[in-house]
């Protein structure tokens, strides 16, 4: 059975109230205990750590902004509990033991916390406690797909939380019909996943991943590395969407000397194009038949569900690569092989699947010419310290009754529509369809 952890303090408070719409939440707090159902991923296979490699991570207190500038100052909950009993950061906040660092602060405040990594199946620990919950906790790395059918199943509940960037786990139309709040930690891991854009770039270009595999397998032909290596320099390198992560990644492939292409519904600022030398397209179409390199970085919305399917890859430079580190169901699974196996593209690398995790015969995980990763790309330990405290900043907002001081940019949906950071990213749909074959990834036998 899947690690699982409840320990509520009840203190003789009694049980939550029926529902009530958020926005008449905010106004009064009926009553004093809720139960938190927060959904994370597994600890280690060696267990939870007792030492890390390093003894800190450096110290941010503001995201930059569209200039580069100091911008956004990073989460600052009154109670930080992210550190350990030595008081060092850096460390595993993310996996079921780590709890996001919120048991003792709950706890403190009268609330029940079940923590589980069971999500996937009508018999999971996360199922079991939707009946009761009033706040459910998940992370876009190891989600919990919160369909229709389970919100149906969740008459207390009033808020979800991202723990990361993207919600779109959540059915966010029947989360707007059912007036439940819907919040994320907008920018905290933006930069950890910039970075990751870039290693999987050069390590396509590079043809990283099969030399390295010549060392470990004992060899040294130089040639079979090289006959697929290139050069990042002088390539045309295009962004899908050049929001915060699309424009960090934009920022570090600049000094590589790229000729960099972006398109997006919101243009940026003339002064950063001159900056940075960004190439501005209307759409993705008259984008991507110039690129060398691709970088996907756009919500998933129905809109953009399988934009790369076999006609928009087909319209792509022959031994392009794609790289897609925003949600693999914007890449059609089948599409993505056939295009590899034919040559069309040279490489696909990312770390976001559909669904998540995927079933183990899953064809990206033995496909040719990939660099794919779990999902990790957001949840360093630096990007987890900081949206385990974009969590525990929302939640002390929502308990309080101040939800209208929650930052507009972790507003998804609030009143029954999108809003905030929301609003600007995402269209009213539900692009969970299908997440159920996650169930699948326990199962002897898989489903392709």
């Amino acid at each position: 059975m899947a690690p699982f952890k409840s320990i509520g303090t009840f203190l003789s408070l009694g049980l939550s109230s029926a529902f009530t719409p958020p926005s008449t939440l905010a106004l009064k707090r009926t009553h004093l205990f809720s139960k938190v159902v927060c959904v994370l991923y597994d600890d280690p296979v060696g267990g939870y750590p007792k030492s890390y490699p390093r003894d800190d991570i450096p110290k941010v207190t503001h995201y930059p902004d569209q200039f580069g500038n100091p911008g956004q100052s990073v989460p600052s909950p009154e109670h930080n509990n992210i550190v350990d009993a030595e008081g060092k950061t850096g460390i595993l906040l993310g996996s079921v033991s780590g709890e996001l660092g919120l048991r003792k602060w709950l706890e403190e405040k009268g609330h029940e916390l079940v923590v589980t990594s069971s999500k996937d199946g009508e018999d999971c620990d996360f199922e079991k406690h939707l009946h009761d919950a009033e706040v459910i906790i998940s992370q876009p790395f190891w989600p919990a797909y919160i369909t229709r059918e389970r919100i149906a199943k969740a008459p207390k509940l009033k808020m979800c939380v991202t723990a990361g960037i993207g919600s779109d786990h959540v059915d966010l139309q029947a989360a707007c019909e059912r007036n439940i709040l819907v919040t994320e930690v907008t920018y905290c891991n933006s930069i950890s996943v910039s970075e990751h854009i870039v290693m999987l770039i050069l390590a396509l270009v590079r043809n990283f991943i099969p030399s390295y595999q010549q060392v470990v397998n004992g060899g040294w032909n130089i040639a079979d590395c090289v006959q697929r290596a290139y050069d990042l320099e002088k390539m045309v390198v295009g962004s899908v969407a050049a929001g915060r992560i699309g424009l960090a990644a934009m920022r570090r492939l600049k000094p590589f000397d790229c000729e960099l292409h972006y398109c997006d519904p919101h243009r940026l600022p003339l002064d950063v194009e001159e900056e940075l030398g960004l190439i501005y397209h209307e759409n993705t179409e008259d984008m991507v038949k110039l690129c060398d390199v691709v970088t996907v970085n756009c919500p998933l919305h129905p809109e953009t569900e399988h934009l790369f399917g076999d006609e928009l890859i087909g319209t792509m430079k022959r031994g392009a690569y794609l790289v897609n580190t925003a949600r693999g169901k914007i890449c059609d699974r089948d599409a993505v092989v056939r295009a590899l196996e034919s040559g069309q593209l040279a490489g696909y690398a990312g770390d976001v699947w559909f669904p998540q995790p995927p079933p183990k015969e899953h064809p990206w995980r033995s496909m040719s010419w990939h660099a794919m990763t779990p999902h990790t790309s957001g949840t360093t330990l630096p990007a987890q310290a900081r949206y385990a405290a974009g969590v525990q900043e929302i939640l002390e907002c929502y308990f309080e009754g101040r939800v209208d001081q929650i930052l507009s940019e972790y507003l998804i949906a609030k009143d029954g529509k999108l809003a905030g950071a929301g609003a600007y990213a995402y269209i009213e749909g539900d692009t969970t369809k299908g997440s159920e074959e996650a169930e699948m990834f326990n199962a002897k036998i898989g489903i392709f």
